[in-house]
């Protein structure tokens, strides 16, 4: 519940809509120095800084007109932080919360300021958004680039360039010199020549998320008075997932807030780095502390898995930190038999049908739902959803590939996108009944994009007269959920018509470029015409569109953050872990990602049809070190 909008004395504010927080975890939440957190799988990441927020904004230490900015890793993250924000503070004071991902804040610099930056280094206006692979790095670096003058090298020292580090350690490596490179390498040199081919010599500039990264870092660089802006804006700035920042982003917060008196707070595990191959530095907390003398301070309860998974757990852990601190588990075993076990199959088909028999008889037993278990994949999840759809089909529910792609877009991506969230909302308060808090989500997302006060009653009255309008009339247009493309999106776009296309994007920045919205929207619309089948009605479609009642299916990477009942892994075998030996700190932070997921109960699966296990026997030490059978499945 969401407290009085007064200021609280910093002596009497208590935690809020929890019944305690452990000692460390209190200590950080009233600090006022630099911090960096290092919290195991459970700690309550999300919660700490909640409960920060709300002690900076309601007792004025984050005092009022500055705001607190809060940057993750992922979308999801940044959404969820901002929702229990406003779950645990009143909305004159969650109005001063900023959170968004790494990528979205730096986006945001260069749409508001790029035109600023020096003519060498400016995108055009109307840029879009690329993704670049291996292969484009190859193509440009064997067929695109030219030969170099002479004073530099030869194209031969240009074939030497190793293809899969090029964006790592040249392209994006360190920060942008201002007048390019004096007396290049040939590695400098090439780099150069990827960036002015792409900002200047097409159509339009197309830039990639870690180059608008080394853009930021550079624009507020040289431009001291946006710098200043943004100082003067945070009071406070958090950072979630801090075991996964990149080079760029830890260079473009220490351009910003080094040498001020913005107090930073930096929450992670470095038993979780599960990102190095997307460029995450290799330790982020020993460079911040010894930059912005940062007090490091540990958590050691795990609110979320039992004591048993813990046990385990730790066992893991210590093979990644070997000074490891065996944390404390917060809840209980509610489950008869082992936490933990692996599975041997004989074909992937028994697996599948087994697994399914599993899920339905816990399901029965626990009173859970579908969305207490997950099936996890460690990559090629569509080849795994062949074989074990049609089985828990067979059993009654329905298996889904929240790996799957929908038009351009991967689902789970989709189902975080703003846009596609307030869709449904808005739909869920039109076409279902006891719709109370959609009503509620849908007025202050509204509130929000159409930039009403907080305390001015009247527009809010307004807005609630239009919203209630509204969603009549969308009922009444569309009374069935669409059996065509057409009418599908023809939903979407009114949705989005009402709430204003420009408002979307004002608020959202990715969105104003290269098509993106209309590729989310496009994703939508193809979603909830896949949701309607068989004409369901509304509240139905809208339950599949969301998932409500089918086991996800991901992987471990998309994992991430997420908590379950309970955790079934699919295929610890060398096929799927074929890439172990390459390196196995980041294998093992991932196989310790996957089993810190799960509350309750972990089960491996092993088929010898899909591949041995000898390349991974480290990870069955692993197990067996902490007492986890092996059990053979007839």
């Amino acid at each position: 519940m969401a407290v009085l909008s007064r200021r609280i004395r910093s002596e009497d504010w208590k935690p809020v809509g929890v019944k305690a927080l452990e000692v460390n975890a209190l200590q950080v939440v009233r600090s006022a120095d630099n911090r960096s957190i290092i919290a195991g799988p459970g700690a309550g990441k999300t919660e700490l800084l909640a409960q920060r927020a709300a002690y900076l904004l309601q007792t004025g230490a984050a005092p009022a007109p500055r705001r607190i900015l809060a940057i993750s890793f992922k979308r999801d993250a940044a959404t969820n932080l901002a929702a229990r924000v406003r779950q645990r503070c009143h909305r004159n004071h969650a109005a001063r919360f900023d959170s968004m991902t790494f990528d979205a804040f730096a986006k945001g610099l260069i749409d508001r300021f790029g035109q600023a930056l020096p003519e060498r280094w400016r995108p055009r206006p109307d840029y879009e958004i690329m993704i670049p692979g291996e292969r484009d790095y190859r193509e440009f670096l064997s067929r695109q680039i030219g030969v170099p003058p002479a004073p530099v090298g030869t194209y031969a020292d240009i074939q030497a360039i190793p293809v899969k580090t090029f964006e790592r350690r040249h392209l994006v490596g360190t920060p942008l010199p201002l007048d390019g490179w004096s007396q290049p390498t040939p590695a400098q040199w090439a780099a150069e020549r990827y960036w002015q081919m792409f900002l200047h010599e097409g159509r339009k500039s197309f830039l990639s998320f870690p180059m608008i990264g080394r853009l930021a870092e550079l624009l507020l660089r040289v431009n001291p008075m946006a710098r200043d802006a943004l100082r003067l804006t945070y009071s406070h700035l958090f950072m979630d997932e801090f075991q996964d920042t990149t080079q760029i982003q830890y260079d473009l917060v220490r351009t910003i807030f080094l040498g001020t008196n913005t107090v930073i707070t930096a929450v992670g595990d470095n038993k979780q780095q599960i990102m190095r191959w997307a460029m995450a530095m290799d330790d982020p907390f020993t460079a911040f502390d010894g930059d912005f003398g940062a007090t490091r301070t540990p958590l050691y309860n795990n609110y979320r898995s039992s004591p048993e998974l813990v046990r385990i757990q730790h066992i893991l852990a210590q093979a990644l930190d070997a000074q490891a601190v065996a944390p404390v588990s917060k809840t209980v075993g509610t489950i008869a038999g082992a936490s933990c076990a692996i599975w041997d199959f004989s074909t992937p088909e028994t697996e599948a049908a087994r697994l399914a028999d599993v899920v339905v008889a816990e399901m029965k037993a626990h009173a859970l739902g579908p969305r207490d278990f997950v099936l996890l994949v460690r990559q090629k999840a569509s080849e795994y959803a062949t074989v074990l759809d049609p089985a828990f089909v067979a059993a009654g529910i329905p298996l889904r590939n929240e790996a799957g792609m929908v038009g351009s877009i991967m689902l789970q991506d989709l189902l975080v996108e703003a846009v596609s969230e307030l869709i449904v909302a808005v739909l869920r308060l039109a076409m279902t009944t006891r719709a109370g808090r959609h009503w509620t989500a849908c007025q202050e997302a509204l509130i929000a994009l159409w930039g009403i006060a907080p305390d001015d009653e009247v527009a809010q009255a307004r807005l609630a007269n239009e919203l209630d309008a509204y969603v009549t009339q969308l009922n009444t247009t569309y009374p069935n959920s669409p059996k065509s493309k057409a009418v599908s999106r023809s939903v979407v776009d009114d949705i989005l018509e009402f709430i204003g296309r420009e408002k979307v994007i004002a608020a959202h920045p990715a969105y104003g470029q290269g098509g993106w919205l209309d590729k989310v929207l496009d994703s939508a619309a193809e979603h909830l015409l896949a949701s309607s089948h068989n004409d369901i009605e509304w509240s139905s479609a809208l339950d599949t569109y969301e998932g409500v009642h089918a086991i996800p299916l991901m992987t471990i990477h998309k994992s991430k953050g997420l908590e379950y009942h309970s955790v079934i892994f699919v295929g610890l075998d060398d096929g799927a872990w074929w890439s172990f030996a390459n390196d196995q700190i980041e294998a093992t932070a991932g196989f310790f990602v996957a089993f810190t997921r799960a509350k309750q109960r972990v089960v491996f699966t092993y088929c010898a049809q899909r591949g041995t296990r000898t390349k991974i026997a480290t990870l069955y030490q692993l197990l067996t070190n902490a007492g986890v059978k092996n059990i053979k499945v007839a």
